[in-house]
C-alpha cells in the first residue's frame, strides 16, 4: 500500500494505462496544480494533479482511457476539478463515454465551460445510456448550460440525478430544466443551490404538476444571506415543504397541486400568504384526491383567505389533518371554517366527513362571540372530527370555555382536546365542567392542557386521573342491568277503537271525553248537538290519538282508521307485551249512517270476527302473554233501532257464538254496549266501564322500569328543548340517554357498546310498547308524536297520488322517483306552512317505512335499484263492469277459493300475505315465462290478471277484510290443465308467501265464474275440496263417476242472482284428483286388508281349509287368520286392478267388487266381537260402548282417555250386525272422574277400537252411523293411530261426517307374531268387566235398566243364536229375524 501511495510522475501514469496493469474504480483530475504527478489513495482510487505547464497529459490520459481496456472496465466515477475545458477535451472526454459505458457518475468542481464546450457535452450526455448522476459545483453554467442540460436530458432516459450546486441558472434556466422534466420520467433526484429563489417555482410546478416521483431540493442564497432551503420534496414519505416563496410562485404550486396525485402532505409553514392564494388553494382541496395533511401555519392568513379554505372543505372528501393556528383571522374565519364540519339540523348531512383533525389560534386568532357559537355548534353536531387543538388563544374567557367543555356532552367522536396556551382556561368552574364532562363523555382520551393557567396551578392532575379512569375497563356483572333497576306501575293505558268506517268511533270518542270533562264544560251537550250534522258528512281519514287525564292516569284513546286501506298499518299500533291496553271494537247497526238500511247480523258478526282475529293474533306474537286481550263490543245508532227487532236478537245471539267461539283467547266483557254515540249522556255507563277496566288493566299487567316513566319525562323535555319535533333520530337518542341516563350510560371507552346499545334498544321497544313512541329498530329513528305520524304521514301515504306525477307502469316505480313525488305530496299545501315531515325524516327513510309498513314492495330485493311497486296506486277495477276475453262456446270455467283455514287462524300472524307482495312475487314468476309461453300480467286494486299459453286467470285478492283469494280462470284447454296451472304455478306461489298459515282449497261454483258473479254474492257457492273428495270416498263405488254436488240460490232483496242447480264431480275436479280419489280408496282398502293379517295358526293345513271355506262356501272362521285368510284373493284381485287402470269407470268397477268382498269379512269380524264371551257372560250388558264429553253446547267423542278426566258420559251402540248405529237421544251414564284402574282397562281398548271403526269409515261401511255430530273431524282425533299411509285416507272422513264409536281395537296386536289371541282376548275382557262392573256400581244390572238409560234390548238371532243388544227401530223392523230374551 506504501508503494501504492507514492507520488510518481505523469509518464508512470501514461504507461501503468498502455499496460494496463491498474484496476481502479474512481479517478479524479486535479487541474492547474503547483506540481505534476499522481498517487493512488486506495487500490481503487487515484488523484491525477496536472500542473499549467503540463496540461498536454489531460488530453493524452483521456485518449488513453478513450479505448476499451479490460483493465479500466471497472472505472465507475470521474471527477474534474478546476479544468477549463476545451472543444477537443470535451470530445475527448466524449469518445471516453462513448467507449466505456461502466462510468456513471461525472463531478465537475469549479470547471469553465464556453458555450460550444456546453454544447458538445449536451450531445454526449443526449447519446450516453449508461451515466446515471452529473452533479456540477461551482462551474457556473449558467442560463446556457442549463438550457443544453435541459435538452439533452429531454433524451436522456438513463440519468437519475443532477445536481447544480453553487450556480445562478436563472429563472429561464429554470424554465427549461421544467420543461425537461415533464418530457422525462426518470430523473430520480434534482438539487439546486442557486443565488435566486425564483428557480425552485418552475422546477417544483412541474414535478407536482406531471406527479413525477423526483426527490427534489432547491436552495438559495440571495444578497449574500446565509443558505437556506427553499422548497423540498421528498416522494419516499410523500411530503412537500415550501420554506420560501413569492405569492406568484405559491400560487403556480397551487395550480399544480389541484390534480397531483403523489403528495399527502403538505406544508408551508411561515409563508406569507394572501387571499389570492387561498382562492387557488380551494380549487385544490375540491380537486385534489390524496392530500391528506394541510400545514398553514403562520400563514398570515386573514378572514378573506380562510374563507375561501373552508369553502374547498365543502367538496373535499380525502383531507384528514389541517394545521391553521398563528394565522390572522377572527370569529368570522372561525364561523366559515367550521361550517363544513357542523349540521345545523337533523336532516342536514355533514358536508366535509373526512376531516379528522383541526389546529387553529394563536395570539393574533380574534374568536370572538362568533367564533364561539360555531365552535360549540361544531362540537355538538359534528361526527367525525376526532381532534381538535385551539392553541394560545388570548381572546376567549373562562365562561366560553365552560360552555366548550358542556358542549362536549354529546360528541362522541372528539378524541383529542388541545387547549395549550389558552389563557382562558382557568378557575374551579371550568375544572368542575371538565370533569362533569368526562363523566358523562367516556370517547374523550387526551385533552392538552399545557401551558394554561389550570395546568401551571397544578390542577390538571385530577383531569389527567379521570381520564385514565375512562381508559380502564370495568368488571361489570354479567346479568342485565336492568334486571336490577326499579320497577313501578304503569300510568298510562291506552284504549284502542276498532270498528270499520261510518261506525261512529270519531264520535263515540268526542263524547267520551266531553263525559271526562263535563265538570269543566257544562254546556258541551249542546254545542255537540249543534256540529253533529257536520260530523256526519264527514268521515275521520287516518288514524286519530286523543288523550285525557283521570286523576293520576293517563287514557290515551286511539282511533285505529276504519278504512280498509288503513288495515295494513293496525299492526304497527298494536301494543307491545305487557302493555296496559285493552279494546273497543265499535260496529254500527247499520250500513251507513246516512241511510236506514240497517246491517244483517252476519255483516256485523263478520265486521266483529275480523277484529278479534286481529286482536288474537297479534296478541299471540308475545314471547309470553301475561294476560288475555280485554275486549268489549260496542254497538252504535242504536237509537234508530226499534227495541223489539228480530235483528237485534239474531245479533246478539251471533255475539255470543262469537263469545264461545274466542273463550280462552280473549278476555270478553259480558256487556255488549248499544249507544247513541252523538249524545254524552248515552255513552256514560261506557265512560264508566273506560275508567273501571283501565284501573284493572293498571293493575294487572306487569309493572315497568322506573327508567321508562323517567324517559317519558326526558323526551318530553327534549321536544321542548328542540321546537317540538316530533322525531328524533337513533343517534340522537343514544346521545340524550348517554347524557340524562346514567343507568344506560358508555362509562368506559372500553365498556361493551354493544351491549348497551342493546340496552337503549330494549328501553326504546319498552317505550313503544306501552304508546309512548314508535320506534323503527331497522329504520333508526323514534316518533314522538303519534298523532302527528298518523295524521301528517301515514294518512298521506295511504292516499299518495302518484299516477299524475310519475310514469308508473303497471304500479311499478323507482326508487328516485317517488321519493321526488314524496317530497312534493308531503309538504304543505299552505304556502308559509310547514308540515314538519322533511324537516325530521328524510324521503328514503320514509319510502324504508313504506317497505317496512308494506306500503310498497320490491321487485327484486337483491337490486339495490329495484322497481317498488305501490298497490294504492293501482286503478280500482271493481267498479267497472267486469267480463272474459273469451267467449266462445267451447271455454270452460274453473275457479278456486283459497281460505285461511279457520282452525289455526289464533296461532297465525298474518292470515293471507299482503296483496302487494303476492303481486310483485306473481309478476316475476309470470314474466319468467313471457318468453316461453308468451305470458301476460296486468294489475289491478286487489287483482291479478294474467294469460298463460291460452289460459286467462284472475286473481282477486281478499275483499275488504283480506282473508281470502280467489282464482278463476277461462280455458280453451281442457279442465284439467287449466287446473294443473293454477295448481303448479299460482297456489304454490300463493302459499310460499303465507307462512305459517294452512289455506284450504275450495272448488267455486262454475257459473260464478263464468258469470264473474260478484264475491258478496259467491259467499255460499263453494265447497271444500277435501269435503268433495271425501263425499266421493263415501258412497258407493257404482255411484262414484255419477255423483253430483248441489249448489243453493242466492237472491238480494228478493231478487234473483244465482238459482240453485247442481255439477257433476268429475266436471269440479281434475282427472288427476279423481284418479287421486279412487287411489285413496284403493289404498284405505289395501291396508285395512294388510291390518287383518296375522301369523299362520299353529296348524297350517287347518288354517288352509278355514281359507278354503271361506271362498268356497262364504263361510268365515271366527279368527283372525280366518278373516285375514278369507280376503288374501281380494288382495291379489286389487292388485291386478291397480295395474289394469286404464280409466275411472273401469277402475271404479274393481273397487266395487273388492269392496263388498271386504265389507263381508269386516261385517262377520264385527259380529264376531260382539258375541265375544257369549259363553261366559251370557251377554248380559252391550259390548260396543263409548265415552262423549260436553263443550261448548255440543258433544264430541273422546278418543284417548287420560287420568283424571271428568264429566264424562258412557254410552252404548245398537249391535244389530251390518247395521250398528248411535241410538238416537240416549241418557247414557255420567262418570264423575277416570281413575287409573279405568285407564288400566279401558286404553288398549280405546286405541285399538277406534283404528278399527277408521278402517270401517273408509270403505263404507254401516258401522257407528251417526256419529258425526259427536265429532265432527275424526281425522285429527286418531292421526297418532296410523302411519302415514293410513292417515292419508283417513283425511277422508272429515266430508263423511261419520265418526268413530266404540267397536274395538285389536288391530295393533296382529301385525306381531308373538301376540296372540289369547292376549287380545283378555284387553276386551278386561274392558267389558270394566263396564259389568261400572254398570253395577250405577244399579243399573237389569235388562229394564239398560233400556232405559241406553235404549237397547237384549236379543237372539233365529238363525245362528247369537246375542245381541238392540235399538227399538230394529225391534221392529227384524222382528222375524230376532227373538227377545229378556235379561
Amino acid at each position: 500500500m506504501a508503494s501504492n501511495q507514492k507520488f510518481r510522475d505523469l509518464e508512470w501514469v501514461l504507461q501503468a494505462f498502455h499496460n494496463e496493469s491498474l484496476n481502479l474504480h474512481s479517478i479524479s483530475f486535479y487541474l492547474s496544480q503547483p506540481v505534476s504527478g499522481c498517487f493512488q489513495e486506495t487500490e481503487t482510487s487515484m488523484n491525477i494533479n496536472i500542473s499549467s505547464d503540463s496540461l498536454e497529459y489531460f488530453s493524452l490520459i483521456l485518449l488513453l482511457l478513450g479505448p476499451a481496456k479490460n483493465s479500466l472496465l471497472s472505472l465507475r466515477n470521474l471527477e474534474f476539478h478546476c479544468v477549463e475545458w476545451e472543444s477537443q477535451q470535451v470530445q475527448n472526454l466524449g469518445e471516453l463515454l462513448d467507449s466505456n459505458l461502466n462510468i456513471k457518475q461525472l463531478v465537475f468542481r469549479q470547471n469553465r465551460f464556453d458555450a460550444d464546450c456546453l454544447s458538445e457535452f449536451s450531445d454526449i450526455l443526449a447519446r450516453n445510456g449508461a451515466i446515471k448522476e452529473v452533479m456540477f459545483s461551482e462551474s457556473h453554467i449558467g442560463t446556457v448550460g442549463a438550457t443544453f442540460l435541459a435538452s439533452a436530458l429531454t433524451v436522456n432516459d438513463t440519468l437519475e440525478e443532477l445536481q447544480i450546486w453553487e450556480d445562478s441558472i436563472g429563472s429561464k434556466g429554470a424554465e427549461e430544466l421544467s420543461k425537461m422534466i415533464e418530457a422525462n420520467s426518470m430523473l430520480k433526484l434534482l438539487t439546486i443551490f442557486d443565488s435566486s429563489s425564483i428557480t425552485a417555482t418552475p422546477l417544483i410546478s412541474a414535478v407536482l404538476a406531471r406527479n413525477r416521483a423526483m426527490e427534489v431540493h432547491v436552495w438559495s442564497g440571495e444578497h449574500g444571506d446565509k443558505s437556506s432551503k427553499v422548497v423540498e420534496f421528498l416522494p419516499e414519505n410523500s411530503t412537500l415543504r415550501i420554506y420560501r416563496i413569492d405569492i406568484s410562485g405559491a400560487c403556480r404550486v397551487a395550480c399544480a397541486l389541484g390534480l397531483n396525485s403523489t403528495v399527502t402532505s403538505f406544508d408551508m409553514t411561515g409563508v406569507r400568504l394572501k387571499s389570492r392564494w387561498a382562492k387557488e388553494f380551494r380549487w385544490v382541496l375540491e380537486q385534489n384526491q390524496t392530500l391528506k395533511e394541510v400545514t398553514l401555519t403562520k400563514t398570515c392568513l386573514k378572514d378573506k383567505g380562510i374563507v375561501y379554505v373552508a369553502a374547498g372543505l365543502f367538496k373535499n372528501r380525502h383531507l384528514e389533518r389541517l394545521h391553521l393556528d398563528g394565522n390572522r383571522f377572527s370569529g368570522v374565519g372561525v364561523e366559515h371554517l367550521l361550517c363544513p364540519l357542523s349540521r345545523f339540523s337533523a336532516l342536514q348531512c355533514q358536508a366535509n366527513i373526512t376531516l379528522r383533525s383541526l389546529t387553529f389560534g394563536g395570539g393574533r386568532t380574534k374568536i370572538g362571540r362568533d367564533g364561539l357559537a360555531a365552535i360549540l355548534q361544531m362540537l355538538t353536531s359534528n361526527e367525525t372530527l376526532t381532534r381538535l387543538a385551539i392553541v394560545d388563544d388570548q381572546s376567549m374567557r373562562p365562561d366560553d370555555f365552560f360552555r366548550i367543555f358542556k358542549s362536549l356532552d354529546k360528541n362522541a367522536s372528539l378524541r383529542c382536546l388541545s387547549l395549550q396556551g389558552c389563557k382562558g382556561v382557568r378557575g374551579e368552574r371550568v375544572l368542575q365542567a371538565i370533569m362533569e364532562t368526562l363523566q358523562i363523555n367516556p370517547w374523550i382520551e387526551d385533552i392538552d392542557l399545557a401551558r394554561t393557567p389550570l395546568h401551571n396551578a397544578g390542577k390538571a392532575d385530577a383531569i389527567y386521573q379521570r381520564l385514565g379512569q375512562n381508559g380502564k375497563t370495568e368488571l361489570e356483572p354479567e346479568n342485565d342491568l336492568l334486571k336490577d333497576m326499579p320497577l313501578t306501575e304503569p300510568k298510562s293505558c291506552r284504549v284502542f277503537f276498532c270498528g270499520q268506517e261510518y261506525a261512529g268511533k270519531t264520535t263515540l270518542c268526542n263524547s267520551i271525553s266531553q263525559n271526562f270533562s263535563s265538570s269543566k264544560l257544562p254546556y258541551i251537550e249542546q254545542v255537540r248537538t249543534l256540529v253533529n250534522p257536520v260530523e256526519q258528512a264527514v268521515r275521520t281519514v287516518g288514524m286519530k290519538i286523543k288523550t285525557f287525564k283521570d286523576e293520576d292516569t293517563k287514557i290515551s284513546i286511539w282511533n285505529l282508521a276504519g278504512q280498509h286501506e288503513f288495515y295494513s298499518l293496525h299492526d304497527l299500533m298494536f301494543p307491545g307485551h305487557g302493555s296496559a291496553s285493552f279494546f273497543l271494537i265499535i260496529s254500527s247497526l247499520f250500513r251507513k249512517p246516512s241511510n236506514r238500511e240497517p246491517k244483517t247480523p252476519m255483516e256485523i258478526e263478520e265486521d266483529l270476527q275480523y277484529w278479534l282475529r286481529f286482536i288474537v293474533s297479534n296478541s299471540k306474537r308475545a314471547v309470553q302473554q301475561c294476560m288475555l286481550p280485554n275486549v268489549a263490543v260496542v254497538l252504535t245508532h242504536h237509537d234508530k233501532v226499534n227495541q223489539t227487532s228480530q235483528n237485534l236478537q239474531a245479533t246478539v245471539n251471533s255475539i255470543q257464538k262469537l263469545r264461545d267461539k274466542f273463550n280462552g283467547y280473549v278476555d270478553f266483557y259480558p256487556t255488549v254496549f248499544t249507544v247513541d254515540a252523538r249524545s254524552s249522556a248515552s255513552v256514560s255507563k261506557l265512560t264508566h266501564h273506560i275508567r273501571k277496566t283501565c284501573k284493572t288493566v293498571l293493575q294487572r299487567v306487569p309493572r315497568v322500569y322506573q327508567l321508562c316513566n323517567d324517559l317519558i319525562q326526558v323526551l318530553s323535555d327534549w321536544r321542548s328543548e328542540n321546537y317540538n319535533k316530533p322525531a328524533m333520530k337513533w343517534k340522537e337518542f343514544a346521545e340524550l340517554c348517554q347524557v340524562k341516563v346514567p343507568s344506560i350510560r358508555i362509562r368506559s371507552r372500553h365498556d361493551n357498546k354493544e351491549k348497551i346499545e342493546m340496552r337503549r334498544r330494549a328501553v326504546a321497544t319498552c317505550l313503544h310498547h306501552i304508546g309512548e313512541v314508535i320506534y323503527f329498530d331497522e329504520l333508526g329513528f323514534l316518533i314522538l308524536d303519534c298523532e302527528w305520524f298518523c295524521g301528517e304521514i301515514l294518512a298521506q301515504l295511504i292516499k299518495l297520488e302518484v299516477r299524475r306525477q310519475s310514469s308508473a307502469e303497471n304500479g311499478f316505480i323507482s326508487r328516485k322517483e317517488l321519493e321526488k313525488i314524496l317530497r312534493g305530496s308531503l309538504q304543505s299545501q299552505i304556502p308559509g306552512m310547514g308540515s314538519k315531515v322533511f324537516e325530521n325524516l328524510e324521503a328514503n327513510d320514509i319510502v324504508k317505512m313504506m317497505m317496512k309498513l308494506e306500503l310498497c314492495y320490491e321487485q327484486d330485493p337483491s337490486d339495490p335499484n329495484s322497481l317498488l311497486l305501490i298497490p294504492s296506486i293501482l286503478e280500482e277495477g271493481r267498479g267497472k263492469p267486469q267480463k272474459w276475453q273469451l267467449s266462445s262456446a267451447d271455454c270452460i270455467y274453473a275457479g278456486r277459493h283459497l281460505q285461511c283455514d279457520d282452525s289455526i287462524f289464533l296461532n297465525a300472524h298474518h292470515q293471507i300475505s299482503p296483496s302487494g307482495k303476492l303481486q310483485v312475487h306473481l309478476h316475476n314468476k309470470i314474466m319468467a315465462l313471457k318468453n316461453q309461453h308468451g305470458a301476460t300480467y296486468s294489475l289491478e286494486k286487489y287483482l291479478i290478471s294474467i294469460n298463460i299459453n291460452g289460459i286467462h286467470i284472475r286473481i282477486e285478492l281478499g275483499g275488504q277484510l283480506g282473508y281470502y283469494i280467489d282464482i278463476l280462470a277461462c280455458s280453451t284447454k281442457n279442465l284439467t290443465e287449466t287446473l294443473r296451472l293454477i295448481h303448479q304455478l299460482i297456489i304454490p306461489a300463493i302459499q310460499s308467501l303465507c307462512h305459517g298459515v294452512t289455506l284450504i282449497e275450495n272448488i267455486m261454483r262454475p257459473e260464478c265464474v263464468q258469470n264473474l258473479v260478484p264475491p258478496r254474492y259467491r259467499k255460499s257457492q263453494f265447497v271444500p275440496l277435501q269435503q268433495l273428495k271425501q263425499a266421493l270416498l263415501s258412497v258407493p263405488a257404482e255411484s262414484m263417476y255419477d255423483y253430483q254436488h248441489t249448489w243453493d240460490s242466492v237472491s238480494d232483496s228478493g231478487r234473483p242472482i244465482l238459482r240453485a242447480g247442481f255439477d257433476l264431480a268429475r266436471d269440479l275436479l281434475s282427472d288427476d284428483d279423481f284418479r287421486e280419489v279412487l287411489h285413496r280408496r284403493y289404498h284405505d282398502l289395501y291396508n285395512l286388508a294388510q291390518e287383518l293379517q296375522v301369523p299362520p295358526e299353529e296348524n297350517p293345513d287347518e288354517a288352509e281349509n278355514s281359507l278354503a271355506n271361506t271362498v268356497d262356501n262364504d263361510k268365515v272362521d271366527p279368527t283372525f287368520g280366518g278373516i285375514a285368510k278369507g280376503v288374501e284373493t281380494v288382495l291379489q284381485r286389487l292388485k291386478i286392478i291397480e295395474q289394469e287402470i286404464r280409466d275411472l269407470k273401469q277402475e271404479i268397477q274393481g273397487l266395487r267388487y273388492y269392496e263388498h268382498r271386504l265389507l263381508i269379512q269386516l261385517h262377520r269380524k264385527v259380529n264376531y266381537l260382539v258375541n265375544f264371551n257369549v259363553q261366559i257372560e251370557g251377554r248380559k250388558v252391550p259390548n260396543m260402548f263409548y265415552f262423549v264429553r260436553t263443550e261448548n253446547y255440543s258433544r264430541r267423542l273422546v278418543t284417548t282417555i287420560v287420568s283424571g278426566m271428568t264429566a264424562l258420559r258412557l254410552h252404548m251402540l245398537c249391535e244389530y250386525r251390518r247395521e250398528m248405529h248411535v241410538v238416537e237421544d240416549q241418557v247414557g251414564c255420567e262418570i264423575m272422574h277416570i281413575d287409573n284402574t279405568a285407564i288400566k282397562c279401558l286404553a288398549p281398548y280405546m286405541t285399538k277400537f277406534m283404528k278399527l271403526v277408521t278402517f270401517a269409515l273408509k270403505i263404507g261401511a254401516h258401522l257407528a252411523a251417526g256419529m258425526g255430530n259427536l265429532i265432527p273431524d275424526l281425522s285429527r282425533e286418531v292421526a297418532h293411530l296410523g302411519e302415514s299411509s293410513l292417515m292419508y285416507g283417513a283425511a277422508g272422513a272429515v266430508a263423511t261426517g261419520a265418526a268413530g264409536t266404540a267397536a274395538m281395537g285389536r288391530i295393533n296386536g296382529i301385525r306381531n307374531r308373538n301376540r296372540n289371541t289369547g292376549d287380545i282376548q283378555q284387553d276386551l275382557q278386561a274392558a267389558q268387566q270394566w263396564v259389568v262392573d261400572f254398570l253395577r256400581d250405577r244399579r243399573c244390572s237389569t235388562g229394564k235398566d239398560i233400556a232405559d238409560k241406553f235404549g237397547l234390548w237384549r236379543v237372539r238371532y233365529r238363525d245362528d243364536g247369537h246375542i245381541a243388544w238392540i235399538c227399538r227401530r230394529h225391534m221392529a223392523i227384524r222382528a222375524n229375524e230376532i227373538i227377545e230374551v229378556p235379561l
